[in-house]
């Protein structure tokens, strides 16, 4: 058996924080125990926190390690080893990568990269060269003419565990308001005033032919392969009713508090962004996830465009539940379980995403000032990574 053991920790379980001992056996933990461990093989953690792995389910960090630079193509390989290290870095153990099918972008490469990312992930993974388990998530844009035939292709790749479809023309959902839409697309790709009103039309019209028809063939495909599905942007209650509907179990990024409420007596469970939470509101004027969480209507987080803040957001949230510099106990851990145990029950991943006898050693040490975490180590099944 090959056996570690941590001590003298701040053990963050699924609802509480001791200082505690954890053993670790064949890549699970063995034990779980209060007090220090006096052992001469023990190492000593000073007093930090003992946290769960994070499980990231929305990220699209991967693209930028390939496109550093408009007009600059990375090599494929070396790029998704970059990402792994700034993932495993930000304490994400599980990460699904998330490629988006159908570009909204007009001057866009996402389609034209998404083999090359499918098969450089597979490769990276099937050789062992990362250090975070990697999974695909496969974001349909459903007002695209060719996301379906492409979402067809990519579906049958081993590592696609969820899919979540999204509707990103303007005039609703994530862009209800149309003035909204325009600063951020002719920021974010530069174009000019005649090239949006173009645009626009553009999207408007493929989401009228498309995207009803598109949502039911891609939902109809994934539920009979066991794929966790999720919404995205869901603005109002015939929105979340129709995910419901279709059985999708997950609601990304809700755009109203009627929404969330909406989700929660469906059963879809709610995530948002973590730089929400640390940036303290929506870039696109949407409703707070801070919002969400004091009416108890938020339940994963995620570090969406940007890894490092997936673990200072739930720092910060534990703060802010209770509004104190120090957060308690209880609150950690209720904030801890939305970047770990949650996503990993939403995923279907019930083997780990919590510190608890029998599950994955997956594991953070990190050292705390208030609630700005600072990262030390980091476990995969046992075996330091960071």
């Amino acid at each position: 058996m090959n056996e570690q053991i941590l001590t003298n920790a701040r053990i963050v379980t699924a609802d509480q924080v001791f200082s505690g001992t954890l053993v670790l056996r064949d890549g699970v933990i063995a034990e779980v125990d209060r007090g220090v461990s006096h052992l001469p093989q023990a190492h000593d953690l000073q007093g930090d926190y003992l946290l769960p792995g994070l499980v990231e389910l929305h990220t699209d960090n991967l693209e930028k390690h390939l496109s550093p630079r408009p007009g600059v193509d990375w090599p494929s390989a070396s790029a998704v080893i970059s990402h792994d290290a700034q993932i495993i870095a930000a304490g994400i153990t599980t990460v699904f990568d998330a490629l988006s099918i159908g570009d909204v972008n007009p001057k866009g490469k996402r389609m034209q990269q998404l083999p090359a990312m499918v098969e450089a992930i597979a490769k990276a993974d099937a050789a062992g060269m990362t250090r975070a388990e990697h999974r695909l998530h496969l974001r349909c844009e459903v007002c695209h003419p060719d996301t379906l035939s492409v979402f067809r292709d990519l579906v049958e790749q081993p590592l696609v565990q969820l899919v979540s479809v999204m509707d990103h023309s303007p005039g609703q959902r994530q862009f209800a308001l149309e003035a909204k839409y325009r600063e951020y697309y002719m920021g974010k790709y530069h174009l000019t005033g005649e090239q949006m009103d173009e645009f626009i039309v553009e999207q408007v019209a493929n989401s009228k032919s498309y995207s009803d028809r598109y949502r039911r063939a891609i939902v109809d495909i994934c539920l009979p392969r066991g794929l966790s599905v999720a919404s995205h942007d869901d603005a109002t209650l015939a929105h979340v009713e129709e995910s419901a509907g279709y059985g999708m179990t997950i609601a990304e990024f809700p755009t109203t508090l009627e929404a969330a409420h909406a989700c929660r007596r469906l059963g879809m469970s709610v995530l948002m962004g973590a730089p929400n939470i640390v940036r303290g509101g929506s870039h696109s004027g949407n409703v707070a996830a801070l919002n969400l969480a004091k009416e108890g209507l938020l339940d994963i987080l995620s570090s969406d465009y940007y890894p490092a803040s997936l673990l200072q957001a739930a720092f910060m949230l534990a703060g802010q539940l209770e509004d104190t510099p120090e957060p308690s106990a209880s609150a950690l851990a209720r904030a801890v379980a939305t970047v770990s145990r949650a996503p990993a029950i939403a995923a279907g991943l019930h083997d780990r995403g919590e510190i608890a006898v029998g599950l994955r050693a997956d594991l953070i040490h990190a050292r705390a000032a208030g609630t700005q975490p600072v990262i030390q180590q980091v476990w995969r099944q046992a075996k330091r990574v960071f």
